[in-house]
């Protein structure tokens, strides 16, 4: 009895594998358009470096195992802290700032669901040592240019953003205490995503006085408009100093040219507690999937994984929703024709006179196929036709000795007769 593959993971056929070289070759062009270079890293990683970015909770969620050296190792489930490290080792001969995107394969054991599965492959884009909000905005431009690349517009797709300094802004004037904050975070992180009560009821919870739970509840009506949130706090210069700085933010991506993709959300937290300022995430406008893509500032990760005190920014897309949003528009270009040329022979003696046929035209860099094994004409032209290919370039004893070929185009059986270095001269 033949096995699948293991649970979460997938089998990529021709066409599954043509797809996902269509998205990762998106990914490249655009990142390479806005000048960020290819880096990769070993898919194991020693244990430690996880649990420094994200804590020992991160352990029930890693393929991890003691290696014969007796190594503490993990498969990578993100790309980020591996980034930390090779940055970290060359910090000082790096051109800042530095500009990298990887494509890996990333593992965690994790339950799945729509849109999640145990590994997936991820677009990383990353900018390290610069500090401006033009920064932030051409970051998300990377993603919503990978939008537009992939065919989608943003009818289709919406980009949510927020800071970070501006929500622990208004947070603290609201009287939520410095320690309260993470829990708030995290209910606010939620918001959209279930009940309104629900979230006000884990507010109370996480917030000790009740006054600051009140305004905060009566604020939260105003989480998606930028000015709203300036006037319910005009009296505080902290609240107004990060609004104008989200205004700056806007404009940059204005002028980037994606403002008309962007939207102002204050709920937009980012559930991982190393963001620091600006985050951002792109859904589908319809809501029918999971978050395409997510990211924003991390200014201490690396100081905290690296011990190189860099600001750094970066967002991650994984292939999996990305993919099932396009296969739902129908935007995955259909399979490209396979084969270009079929050669084959009428006498069942000519196979190594095909093989050189064949030979010739691959030097031409065309996609050649042929039988493997002499049989008969009408069994050479019914496997080509199977194949898919265009042409089928035919050797007939007679007019091969003398250097001619016939090419018979499969779609409508026309045939032309010419010599072979003819053909082989028209193919540039």
């Amino acid at each position: 009895m033949s096995q699948g593959a293991l649970p979460g993971f997938r089998d990529f056929y021709p066409e599954q594998m043509a797809e996902r070289n269509y998205l990762m070759k998106v990914w490249r062009d655009v990142a390479a358009r806005y000048g960020f270079v290819e880096y990769d890293g070993p898919p194991l990683e020693p244990l430690d470096l996880y649990k420094k970015k994200s804590g020992d909770e991160i352990v029930g969620q890693l393929y991890t195992f003691t290696d014969k050296g007796d190594r503490e190792v993990a498969l990578r489930p993100e790309m980020t802290p591996t980034l930390a490290r090779m940055v970290a080792a060359k910090a000082n001969a790096l051109r800042k700032p530095v500009r990298w995107f990887s494509i890996p394969q990333l593992f965690r054991y994790e339950r799945q669901q729509k849109g999640r599965l145990r590994e997936h492959f991820q677009l990383n884009v990353d900018i390290v040592g610069e500090i401006s909000a033009a920064a932030d905005a051409e970051l998300l431009a990377v993603a919503i240019d990978v939008m537009r690349g992939v065919g989608l517009t943003a009818a289709d797709v919406r980009a949510r953003v927020s800071d970070r300094r501006l929500l622990a802004a208004v947070l603290l004037v609201s009287g939520v205490a410095e320690d309260e904050l993470a829990g708030v975070y995290g209910a606010i992180d939620k918001m959209g995503r279930e009940p309104r009560t629900v979230t006000e009821d884990k507010l109370r919870a996480a917030i000790g006085n009740p006054d600051a739970t009140a305004k905060l509840v009566s604020t939260l009506d105003s989480f998606g408009d930028l000015d709203a949130i300036g006037s319910r706090f005009a009296d505080s210069p902290d609240v107004l100093d990060q609004v104008e700085r989200m205004r700056e933010y806007l404009r940059f991506l204005a002028a980037l040219g994606v403002g008309e993709w962007v939207d102002f959300d204050l709920s937009i937290v980012r559930g991982l507690a190393y963001y620091t300022g600006k985050v951002f995430e792109l859904f589908d406008a319809s809501g029918e999937f999971r978050a395409i893509c997510g990211g924003g500032r991390y200014d201490d990760l690396l100081s905290t994984i690296g011990g190189v005190d860099m600001p750094a920014l970066g967002f991650g897309m994984g292939d999996v929703v990305l993919s099932e949003l396009l296969r739902s528009r129908r935007l995955f270009p259909p399979p490209g024709r396979g084969t270009e040329y079929w050669v084959a022979a009428e006498d069942e003696t000519m196979l190594a006179d095909v093989m050189s046929v064949a030979g010739r035209l691959r030097a031409k860099n065309r996609s050649v196929e042929y039988a493997l094994r002499s049989q008969s004409l009408s069994r050479q032209l019914k496997q080509a036709a199977g194949a898919g290919v265009e042409s089928v370039v035919m050797l007939k004893r007679d007019d091969y000795s003398r250097g001619n070929v016939t090419v018979k185009t499969l779609s409508d059986g026309a045939e032309r007769s010419m010599t072979f270095q003819s053909l082989l001269d028209s193919l540039r």
